[in-house]
């Protein structure tokens, strides 16, 4: 047998191809892969051939937001059962002699994520019909969540662990910078976790449009640094990864508030206002994937606490993965793309 898969083989070259059905280890369970989310990282591969410093060295399998029904169970008697529905948890945190704090393995310096092409061999995805995965990766889903609704679990754990890192944001007035899917998850999180002000700025409207859908309390253009710089933010999240985004930011944020940085910034070095950092005495903090944050996600998906409607916009089928992508890579024309496998 055979199942097909999105593979990346260089920039500009992106193909659906028959690969090997999965031969999986003792502690691997076959999933039948329900939905993926197409992430910025995989758009990055597929236009630029490199995901930061993560650079295309020989064809690598996409995807890491999936979700999917266990085919076979781990034949170790490790993980779930046969028939059950599962998120995954893509991260596979490996010591390596360097130091790191061991209550955050997503900090792990030798770490491994699917879909990754951060090592050498690279590490295949999920963006398949059958995958063999780990049975730690594994997350039963909790009654009465479906798998479409949970295909938002892993880019709304690594919102989640970016609102963590922001401390307690109840009555807060909070800013985030950038409405794509994971701003936009910011702000589902933030309006859950109490934030009495969510402000959110992005480039285009119907993001903003969808931001206010979710509860946003208030939006800017982010062409408007002049009203962005009044917002006078207790914290700002940037979601946007852009030097431009990070300035407004740190502009947006009140003396002695908090700038959490979710986008990933451009490799090399970038200009940004640190005077600012400085003189307002700004806590300037990073936000890296997520710990185990996908668990308290999907129970919040499942008693309906963190409301996400309006998120996925686009739903497409394996065969239109091309499609797929070209519309998630459109801010004006989508929010999360979904890719539909069986």
């Amino acid at each position: 047998m055979s199942a097909r898969g999105i593979v990346a083989h260089a920039a500009h070259d992106v193909r659906l191809d028959e690969l090997l059905d999965p031969a999986p280890a003792p502690d691997e369970a076959v999933v039948r892969i329900a939905y993926g989310g197409v992430c910025g990282s995989d758009l990055h591969y597929w236009q630029h051939g490199a995901a930061g410093e993560s650079v295309l060295r020989e064809p690598l399998l996409l995807g890491h937001e999936v979700v999917g029904t266990v085919e076979v169970a781990a034949a170790d008697g490790s993980g779930p059962a046969a028939g059950t529905l599962v998120a995954v948890h893509p991260a596979t945190p490996h010591a390596t002699g360097e130091r790191y704090p061991a209550d955050r393995p997503n900090l792990s310096p030798g770490g491994t994520y699917l879909g990754s092409a951060a090592r050498m061999p690279h590490t295949a995805g999920a963006f398949v019909e059958r995958a063999a995965l780990p049975a730690r990766m594994l997350r039963p889903l909790p009654a009465g969540l479906t798998l479409r609704d949970a295909a938002l679990a892993e880019p709304a754990a690594v919102a989640w662990h970016a609102v963590a890192r922001a401390g307690d944001v109840r009555g807060r007035r909070v800013l985030v910078v950038g409405a794509g899917p994971i701003g936009l998850l910011v702000v589902a999180v933030l309006v859950r976790a109490g934030a009495s002000e969510v402000i959110v700025s992005d480039l285009v409207e119907p993001a903003l449009e969808r931001a206010r859908a979710l509860g946003a309390t208030g939006t800017v253009p982010a062409t408007d640094a002049d009203a962005i710089a009044r917002i006078d933010a207790d914290v700002v999240v940037e979601s946007s990864g852009s030097p431009r985004g990070l300035q407004s930011a740190l502009r947006a944020t009140t003396r002695g508030g908090r700038v959490v940085m979710v986008g990933l910034q451009p490799t090399g070095e970038q200009p940004a206002l640190l005077s600012l950092v400085v003189s307002r005495e700004l806590d300037l903090v990073g936000s890296f994937r997520f710990v185990d944050e996908i668990d308290d996600v999907l129970a919040a998906l499942a008693d309906g606490s963190l409301r996400v409607d309006g998120i996925v916009t686009h739903e497409f089928a394996l065969d239109d993965a091309i499609e797929a992508f070209e519309t998630a890579r459109d801010a004006a024309r989508s929010g999360k793309v979904l890719i539909r496998f069986s």
